[in-house]
């Protein structure tokens, strides 16, 4: 199978359902063979039920009991992924699906390609308010300093990888929550994988449901703790 694309899902039936008419009419009109992976973080609504209603276009669900958060989500995905390559993307695609073809040159010389809000190349069409650009600098700021440095934008949910390399890392990834990320990455640096990172577009989404205090508070708390539990990893 040539691509799996994993999106990790929680409350969203009021919006996967478009979402995936447009990731399955792109992907069906590439022709090559693929699998869409939707992994229902314990949603209390109907979004699984969404998502299996495209099982006869390709989708997959794949339910965790309870929300255990977006790290979870995607770890369950990718390990049951079959795909040469692994797409990540989020249910808003906020980067559209068709930017899938931005990151997909890179992989001839990167095992992982990221998409970023900040380098050359990356369009911002609806920014987010100005209290949260602004945290969100602070932080990769502060990723870039205790965690990995040289890249821009680690937060960005669209991300292209190597489909071995992708399920040898989420094997051994232990952050639940959204600093899954910088987990992913600087766990890829520590074993010689080149990252690659590639400018895309970006919608905001007021329906997000990251919480701009508590959940920074909570991923910076988890880069601290990722280097202890990674600590023969290398430095």
């Amino acid at each position: 199978m040539e691509l799996s694309v994993v999106i990790p899902a929680y409350k969203e039936a009021s919006r996967l359902d478009d979402s995936l008419v447009r990731v399955l009419d792109f992907l069906e009109a590439r022709g090559a063979g693929f699998e869409v992976l939707v992994v229902d973080d314990g949603s209390p609504d109907a979004t699984a039920a969404v998502g299996e209603a495209y099982a006869g276009r390709g989708v997959r669900v794949l339910r965790l009991a309870e929300n255990r958060g977006k790290g979870a989500a995607l770890r369950a995905g990718v390990l049951a992924s079959r795909g040469r390559r692994v797409l990540l993307t989020d249910a808003d695609l906020s980067t559209p699906i068709g930017d899938l073809e931005r990151l997909e040159p890179h992989l001839a010389t990167a095992a992982v390609v990221i998409g970023s809000r900040a380098v050359a190349g990356s369009e911002l069409v609806l920014r987010q308010p100005l209290y949260r650009e602004l945290m969100g600098k602070i932080f990769n700021r502060i990723v870039r300093l205790l965690a990995v440095r040289g890249l821009h934008d680690t937060q960005c949910g669209f991300k292209l990888l190597d489909g071995d390399v992708a399920r040898q890392l989420f094997a051994d990834l232990t952050v639940d929550r959204f600093a899954y990320d910088v987990e992913l990455l600087w766990l890829a640096r520590r074993r010689g994988h080149r990252i690659a990172e590639v400018g895309v577009r970006w919608t905001n989404s007021p329906q997000s449901r990251v919480s701009p205090l508590r959940d920074s508070v909570q991923m910076l708390w988890d880069i601290v703790k990722l280097r202890w539990r990674h600590r023969r990893e290398g430095r």
